[in-house]
C-alpha cells in the first residue's frame, strides 16, 4: 500500500498545478472522510461464507464476522476502502450498516412492534452511512462517466477505420507533461486501484465544463431524494409480516427525512433484516448483484461469477496450473479464473455446441470490455473454448491440474436416470487427464445420491476431503472437493486385459 498511497499524493500534487483551489478543498474532505469507519454488509453464495471472510481478510486486511443468517458477512473498512470492497469477487450485494441490534426485544403484539419501527427511524445514526451512500453514488458516476467517454472514443476509432483502441495518449502525455515517474503511470493503468486513485484525484477524462455545470445545477435546484424501503426477514416467532415492518418503518423514515417513497425509481435503498431476533439497518450500495459481472449471453443453468469463485478459492489454484471446466455450459467458471488467477491457463469445454458457443462469446465480450476499460488493445485472456465429449477427453494423461466444473443436476440439464451413468464416466476419464497426487477436483451437483454412488467405485483414483453445502437457485446442492490419488490410472480395457491374462495362468 505505500507505494499506492505515494502514486496517489503524487498524483494530487500534479493536479495542485492545473486547480490549486480545488485540490486543497479535495484534500481536507479525503482527511476527514479517510478516517471514517463503518460497517459494510454483503450478501455471498450461501455455503461459502468462510471463502468470503478470507477474500476479506486477503484483499482488504479487514477482519470479518459471519453473520447467524447464512450468506451475509460484516467487516470493517475505512472509506477510502470503498471502491476495493466493490472489486471483491465473492460478494453479490454490498449495503453499509446503520446500526446493529443484536439481541432485539420484541414486543408481543403487533401493533406494539411496528410503532417500535416507526420510532427507530428517528434514533438510528443516519450522518455517516449516507455520508458512504453518497461517496458511492459519485463514485459510481464517475465510472458510468468514464465508461461512456471511452465507448465514445472507441466508436471514433472504428468509424475512422482504424483499430479499436482507445486514445489513451493523451491522457498519458496529460499527466507526463507534469513530470509524473513512469511507475506512476504503471499504478494508474492497474486496474485494481485505478478507480480507487479516480475517486481521490478526481476523473480526469470528463471535461471541466460538465462538472460545473452538475454541480452548479444540484446547487441551484435541490433534488428531494426517492427511496424505499425492503425488509428481508427470517424466523417463525414474528407476529408481523416483512412488507407489515416495510410499510411502517418505511412510513417513520420518510417523515424523519422527508424523502419521497418509490418502487421502483428510487436513489436510496433502505434495508431492514430481521433474523430471529437480530435486527440490522442499513443501506444498499449496489443497484444490482455484482454476479452478473461477466456473463452477456446467458443460458438455461448459468452458473453465479460469485458461485463460481467460491468454488475455484476451494481449489487453490497455483500459477502456471491448467484448469479445465469440461462441461462448461455459458463459461462462468473458466471466465472468472482468468480473470482472477490470470497466471493460470484455462480451458472450457463441452459437448454442446449452442454452450460452446456462448461460452465464446462471453469470452470475446469479457475482452472488449477489458480493452475498454484499459484503453489500450489486450494480449487476451489465458483461456480458450473447445467442443468436446466429456467421456473422452483430447487431452494427455496427467496433464490437467485442476478440474472445475457444474455437473447436470438432471432437472433442467440432463435428467437422473443418464446420471447414473454420466457420473462414474466422468470422475473415470477426469482422473485420467488430472496428475496423480497433485490433482484436484471440486464438483458441484445437486444429484448428491448419484454422486455419491459414483465416487464410491472411483476411491481408488478420487480422494473427497471437503463437502461445502451451497444453496442454488433455491435448490440444496452440495460442491466436493477432491484430490487424486498417486495411483496411476488404468483404462479399463486394460484392466480386463490383464484379468483375462491371469484368468488364464489359474487355469
Amino acid at each position: 500500500m505505500c507505494d499506492i498511497e505515494e502514486a496517489t499524493n503524487q498524483l494530487l500534487d500534479v493536479n495542485l498545478h492545473e486547480n490549486q483551489k480545488s485540490v486543497q478543498v479535495t484534500e481536507s474532505d479525503l482527511g476527514s472522510e479517510s478516517e471514517l469507519l463503518v460497517t459494510i454488509g454483503a450478501t455471498v453464495p450461501t455455503g461459502f461464507e468462510q471463502t468470503a471472510a478470507d477474500e476479506v481478510r486477503e484483499k482488504l486486511g479487514s477482519s470479518c464476522k459471519i453473520s447467524r443468517d447464512r450468506g451475509k458477512i460484516y467487516f470493517v473498512i475505512s472509506v477510502e476502502s470503498l471502491a476495493q470492497v466493490h472489486c471483491l469477487r465473492s460478494v453479490d450485494n454490498l449495503f453499509v450498516v446503520v446500526q446493529e441490534f443484536q439481541d432485539y426485544q420484541f414486543k408481543q403484539t403487533k401493533e406494539e412492534v411496528l410503532k417500535d419501527f416507526e420510532d427507530l427511524a428517528g434514533k438510528l445514526p443516519w450522518s455517516n452511512p449516507l455520508k458512504v451512500w453518497k461517496i458511492n453514488a459519485s463514485f459510481k458516476k464517475k465510472k458510468a462517466k468514464r465508461k461512456k467517454i471511452n465507448q465514445n472514443s472507441s466508436k471514433e476509432k472504428i468509424n475512422n477505420g482504424q483499430e479499436v483502441k482507445i486514445d489513451q495518449r493523451n491522457v498519458k502525455k496529460e499527466f507526463t507533461s507534469h513530470a509524473l515517474d513512469s511507475h506512476i503511470l504503471d499504478y494508474y493503468e492497474n486496474p485494481a486501484i485505478k478507480e480507487d486513485v479516480s475517486t481521490l484525484v478526481g476523473d480526469d477524462l470528463a471535461s471541466c465544463k460538465d462538472e460545473t455545470d452538475e454541480s452548479s445545477k444540484e446547487e441551484t435546484e435541490p433534488q428531494v431524494l426517492k427511496f424505499r424501503v425492503t425488509c428481508n426477514r427470517a424466523g417463525e416467532k414474528h407476529c408481523f409480516t416483512s412488507n407489515e415492518a416495510a410499510r411502517d418503518f418505511g412510513g417513520a423514515v420518510q417523515d424523519y427525512f422527508k424523502w419521497k417513497a418509490d418502487m421502483t425509481n428510487f436513489d436510496v435503498e433502505v434495508l431492514l433484516n430481521i433474523h430471529d431476533n437480530e435486527v440490522i439497518v442499513g443501506i444498499a450500495l449496489t443497484e444490482e448483484s455484482l454476479h452478473r459481472r461477466n456473463i452477456t449471453h446467458f443460458g438455461p443453468t448459468t452458473l453465479r461469477s460469485t458461485l463460481a469463485y467460491g468454488m475455484l478459492r476451494l481449489c487453490d489454484p497455483l500459477p502456471y496450473d491448467i484448469i479445465v471446466d469440461p462441461m462448461c455450459g455459458t463459461g462462468a467458471i473458466p471466465i472468472e479464473g482468468a480473470t482472477e488467477w490470470s497466471d493460470c491457463f484455462h480451458i472450457a469445454g463441452d459437448n454442446n455446441p449452442l454452450a460452446v458457443n456462448r461460452a465464446a462469446n462471453n469470452i470475446a465480450s469479457l475482452l472488449t470490455k477489458s480493452q475498454i476499460k484499459e484503453g489500450k488493445p489486450s494480449w487476451g485472456l489465458p483461456i480458450d473454448a473447445i467442443q468436446w465429449d466429456i467421456c473422452n477427453l483430447p487431452l494427455r494423461t496427467g496433464s490437467v491440474d485442476i478440474i472445475v466444473t457444474d455437473l447436470p443436476f438432471g432437472k433442467r440439464m440432463g435428467s437422473k436416470k443418464r446420471n447414473w451413468n454420466l457420473y462414474p464416466a466422468c470422475l473415470r476419464e477426469m482422473s485420467r487427464v488430472c496428475t496423480p497426487t497433485t490433482g484436484r477436483a471440486v464438483l458441484l451437483t445437486q444429484d448428491t445420491k448419484c454422486f455419491t454412488k459414483a465416487l464410491s467405485g472411483m476411491r481408488h483414483v478420487w480422494r473427497k476431503v471437503d463437502t461445502v453445502w451451497v444453496n442454488v437457485g433455491g435448490l440444496r446442492a452440495a460442491v466436493y472437493v477432491l484430490i487424486r490419488t498417486p495411483q496411476a490410472f488404468v483404462h479399463p480395457s486394460e484392466q480386463d486385459g490383464e484379468r483375462g491374462t491371469l484368468w488364464q495362468c489359474k487355469e
